[in-house]
């Protein structure tokens, strides 16, 4: 008899908001309080493990960026976290304008008012305190790994890759598959709170206008990829399309590799420029992701009525272009790379927490598929750069 395929990260979070929002209709208090006290729990244990996922992802993140080659690293990788700032930063300025065009403040849903306060609470809680809060995480991630690019002892980085492998498959077997369950028992407690229906309606306009910026995202980047290289903008585009359509199947950057390498290589870059961009690419631009997970933020801020000024977005920007290296090429990586700095510099509790990944998840596909396909854009910009180094 043959297997039936698990369902993908994407569709298990779909059918969980929509068991959620009709579940919400007919549960007795008592079963949606066994859900809230489910999530308390699953919400005590993330915010734990968070600091463990940003050193044991960001700091031998940042520790490979040290090995190989040279000067040519330093660039693409400035490139690649120069397009991530500007992705992020445009995500920031399509949002401040469009926001207050196409959602209406007065939609019933500002504030949501799910806190440890009101609404329908767990039948009790338990206590995770985190080893060490976000800030400090961080900034050891970065110690550790800038320290060990510069040096050449291999037992910390060794440790510090084993480490990492902990947290991936902590992620990946744990986290991830409990993420419905726990977004199942978000919306269950939404709906029964009667605010469903207002949040559901806003969260269908964020979509269209993150897939929006993603097409014209891409646009700006191959313009220009093809103003340097002097190339054809809308034909190098048209030939990663492949490599677009893999990472809508994958929802994985790592996973579309040979895909976009190949694809990369037809817009006649450098087999060796194209071998060394793209892998690493994979890891460190993340240009759609930041895009969703800024235009998100900003979605669930402004529902919240909490402030999106810009002296609070411009920083938490520039981290997340850094952390963003930490996001491991599975599905939903990006966005539990990000939560530290989400709890930590713009406030987001549990709730929000998970209506972030919610939403971010539902796009996931698309978010993967900028990724690779803003790989081929910088892979033609260093290949005429390699050509002006080897002459």
């Amino acid at each position: 008899m043959k297997k039936i395929p698990k369902p993908n990260l994407l569709v298990r979070v779909i059918i969980a908001i929509i068991l959620g929002i009709i579940c919400s209709i007919f549960f007795p208090l008592w079963a949606t309080r066994i859900f809230a006290t489910i999530n308390g729990i699953f919400g005590n244990f993330l915010n734990f493990i968070i600091p463990l996922i940003i050193i044991g992802l960001v700091a031998p993140g940042i520790a490979e960026l040290g090995k190989g080659a040279g000067k040519l690293l330093g660039i693409t990788a400035a490139i690649a976290y120069g397009s991530t700032l500007f992705s992020g930063f445009f995500s920031y300025f399509t949002c401040t304008f469009s926001f207050p065009l196409i959602l209406d403040p007065n939609s019933g849903i500002n504030p949501i008012t799910i806190t440890d306060d009101t609404g329908i609470k767990p039948f009790f809680t338990i206590d995770m305190p985190p080893l060490m809060d976000v800030m400090s995480a961080l900034l050891l991630a970065f110690i550790l790994g800038i320290g060990l690019a510069s040096v050449k002892g291999r037992t910390l980085k060794t440790a510090l890759g084993e480490f990492r492998e902990v947290v991936i498959k902590l992620i990946t077997k744990i986290v991830i598959p409990l993420l419905p369950l726990f977004i199942f028992g978000i919306f269950l407690k939404i709906g029964a709170e009667g605010q469903v229906a207002g949040i559901m309606a806003v969260l269908f306009k964020i979509i269209i206008v993150i897939f929006v910026m993603h097409v014209v995202l891409l646009l700006i980047q191959y313009v220009i990829a093809g103003i340097i290289s002097g190339k054809n903008p809308f034909k190098m585009l048209r030939t990663m399309m492949p490599a677009y359509m893999t990472a809508l199947g994958t929802q994985s950057s790592a996973a579309t590799i040979p895909v976009t390498l190949q694809q990369t290589i037809k817009n006649g870059v450098n087999e060796e420029v194209a071998g060394f961009v793209i892998p690493l690419c994979a890891t460190i631009h993340l240009a759609g992701s930041i895009l969703k997970i800024v235009a998100c933020a900003m979605a669930i801020m402004w529902m919240a009525g909490m402030p999106t000024g810009f002296g609070l977005y411009a920083g938490f920007i520039a981290m997340l272009g850094i952390t963003m290296v930490a996001a491991p090429g599975v599905p939903g990586g990006a966005i539990m790379a990000a939560l530290g700095l989400l709890q930590s510099m713009l406030g987001f509790d549990e709730t929000y927490q998970a209506l972030m990944i919610a939403l971010y998840v539902t796009m996931d596909s698309f978010g993967t598929a900028c990724n690779v396909t803003g790989d081929g854009a910088i892979a033609a910009i260093m290949n005429k750069i390699y050509e002006k180094q080897s002459k």
